[in-house]
């Protein structure tokens, strides 16, 4: 039940039903950015419904691109929610009036910096409080190297770029990161020669995907990929496959309940994000995909899931590098599994929207749970009963989202306070959760 900025979750008896999810944000993300500097028009279908990707459109507003959403009584009967169609400026945006907004959203800011580098004019990229002490050096040295001139606040927003002809670099990522790795791919667009992005483990690649499903050809090898300058893109019409972040969710609450029943219709099943769906198979859920197809290079299925006998996991290297997104959750319904879970090398949780490790150990003992907190991750025995509490979503979105999901196996209620924080990515949540709860 929702009040204000509180949500109290009551225990559940189980989860069973079918949902259908809000377009994937990585994707949302890159389609919109690279429709904005095709030629020619791009028509994108559930489009992710979350705050940070409306940042995405709000910044290709302010720099000079067209765009419009598509009310559902405009559409077919059959048109997924949320179409955003997108008239492409070219690889030539506007100058921007004022500093581009990017609100929470990390995605927005360093992957369109990319592109904004590339530009003859300067600009700045700022957001709220939180995004406003996220490291942004990471994008910093690399954009520099490529000839654009960037002030900061000790690495961290705003952003000042001074865009202009960029040059190209062969670049070691000293950290994994997909984010990082589609800025600098689609800065090496407006770069004389080609650039060679190298990272240490491979991440989710819906950066490339993304470029080639826009007409770009780049070239990967092993763990590096290469693009040449001076591509010219064009428009396409994609109907964006359903959150895979956010299935984890729901995907955990039915592993709660060994009666639970649940169907995910039209769902992402990248082969570098499908790394969370092999986990919750270990760890005991039940996991059948049908009706699988691919569309510009992604695949997406349906999911048939039953839940059964938790076990346990150790999510390390780059297991913790493609679930970064998902360890909340996952660690939410750790003090239910039989073995408990482990998470290493996961110090990137600490510099994401809430100190990611802090916020997990802090509810978790809120809820009666004994744990040990570590520098780069979590180790949370198994076989603990959780009881109801107030939580603190420390304004994360994930924090809010997977404490939910504990919540439904706690012994009594549980305040999340400050669950609006989950419209960052997907504002419906809590009410498609209600709809597939047992009380």
């Amino acid at each position: 039940m929702k009040v204000g900025s509180e949500v109290l979750v009551s225990p559940a008896r189980n989860v069973r039903g079918s949902v259908s999810l809000p377009g994937d944000k990585s994707i949302s993300h890159r389609y919109a950015m690279l429709a904005a500097i095709s030629e020619g028009y791009s028509r994108l279908e559930n489009y992710s419904t979350g705050a940070d990707c409306a940042s995405t459109l709000a910044c290709l507003r302010s720099l000079g691109v067209r765009w419009e959403r598509k009310d559902k009584r405009d559409q077919d009967k059959d048109s997924p929610d949320n179409t955003i169609e997108v008239q492409g400026s070219g690889p030539h945006l506007a100058a921007p009036s004022q500093p581009l907004d990017c609100g929470n959203s990390g995605s927005t800011i360093r992957m369109l910096s990319g592109i904004v580098a590339g530009q003859t004019f300067s600009s700045e990229m700022a957001g709220d409080d939180s995004l406003s002490r996220r490291p942004m050096q990471r994008v910093i040295a690399p954009l520099a190297a490529m000839g654009a001139h960037i002030e900061s606040q000790h690495g961290c927003p705003p952003l000042r770029i001074r865009g202009g002809t960029l040059k190209a670099i062969d670049y070691h990522l000293p950290v994994a990161s997909a984010q990082v790795k589609t800025c600098l791919l689609f800065a090496g667009l407006f770069a004389a020669g080609e650039t060679c992005i190298t990272e240490p483990l491979r991440t989710r690649d819906h950066g490339e995907v993304a470029l080639r499903a826009f007409g770009a050809q780049l070239h990967c090898q092993g763990s590096a990929v290469t693009i040449r300058g001076g591509q010219r893109l064009r428009g396409i019409e994609a109907r964006v496959p359903g959150d895979l972040s956010s299935a984890a969710f729901f995907l955990c609450a039915a592993a709660l309940f060994p009666g639970s029943h649940l169907t995910i219709t039209n769902l992402l099943m990248n082969p570098t994000r499908a790394r969370l769906l092999d986990i919750l198979t270990q760890i005991g859920l039940r996991i059948s995909v049908t009706q699988l197809a691919e569309a510009h290079g992604e695949l997406a299925g349906t999911l048939q899931v039953e839940g059964g006998r938790l076990k346990g996991a150790v999510i390390s290297g780059a297991d913790t590098a493609a679930l970064i997104d998902e360890i909340p959750v996952l660690a939410a319904i750790a003090p239910f599994t039989e073995q408990g879970i482990e998470v290493r090398d996961a110090k990137e949780l600490r510099v994401k929207e809430s100190d990611r490790i802090a916020s997990i150990a802090i509810n978790l003992r809120s809820m009666g749970a004994q744990l040990e907190e570590r520098e780069d991750g979590l180790k949370i025995p198994g076989g603990q009963p959780l009881h109801g509490s107030a939580i603190d979503s420390f304004g994360d979105h994930r924090i809010a989202m997977a404490f939910s999901i504990a919540a439904l196996r706690a012994n009594g209620d549980t305040l999340i306070r400050g669950s609006e924080c989950a419209a960052i990515s997907y504002p419906a949540f809590f009410s498609a959760l209600e709809g597939l709860v047992e009380h």
